[in-house]
């Protein structure tokens, strides 16, 4: 088993977790945020992303149902999900964001996924509502999804509850909890702003910077 330590040692180190205490970001749900996490960085740095991947390999032992297939939603779920599918040997999908405009207009492209374990591949949770809306579009092609694996959450009760509601659980190879307290323990934050971090995730709509 490759520990959440190593994983986060290793996304801090190719800059995949950044700070912006001075100039925060804002989500696309609306969430202002100190910090951010691109972990569409990892297919750049073939070392980091084999620990990711072999971490997620062995998360997929634990789950108590294999999945017959894998899925990734579009663009950075993909490449994930594809290695992962590569590696394990096991079919891989991808879904769209939103139907394309001509064809068979469907949203999951690479197989039939109908009454088939599938798998869903995130590379970041924050609020849950895009890795929903693909377990609701593979729900409605007939896939059966109980679970989604990723690399990275911020564990924000709002995308804990969403889940929850969907009735699927979520795997989290390295929540963000561990990615801060390796930042701090490193000098890439202080006390204070590894604070200001954790009350940030406790309550993320109403953090103001």
């Amino acid at each position: 088993m490759h520990s959440t330590r190593k994983i986060a040692q290793a996304l801090l180190e190719i800059g995949a977790v950044g700070f912006r205490f001075d100039n925060p970001i804002t989500f696309v749900s609306g969430i202002l945020s100190p910090v951010y996490v691109d972990n569409r960085k990892l297919p750049y740095y073939p070392d980091q992303w084999q620990l990711v991947l072999q971490g997620m390999q062995a998360l997929l032992k634990q789950l108590s149902v294999q999945p017959e297939i894998i899925a990734g939603i579009e663009s950075a779920g993909i490449p994930h999900s594809a290695a992962l599918g590569l590696q394990t040997q096991t079919p891989s999908v991808f879904i769209r964001k939103k139907p394309k405009d001509h064809g068979t207009k469907s949203r999951i492209e690479g197989g039939e996924v109908a009454n088939k374990q599938v798998l869903l591949i995130e590379d970041m949770v924050t609020t849950g509502g895009s890795s929903l809306r693909g377990v609701e579009a593979l729900r409605e092609a007939g896939a059966i999804v109980k679970d989604c694996l990723v690399i990275t959450s911020y564990g924000f009760a709002e995308s804990e509850q969403a889940f929850a509601q969907a009735e699927v659980t979520l795997h989290v190879l390295c929540p963000f909890a561990e990615v801060l307290q390796v930042a701090e323990e490193q000098g890439a934050i202080s006390d204070r702003q590894a604070a200001e971090v954790q009350a940030w995730m406790s309550n993320p709509r109403d953090w103001k910077g």
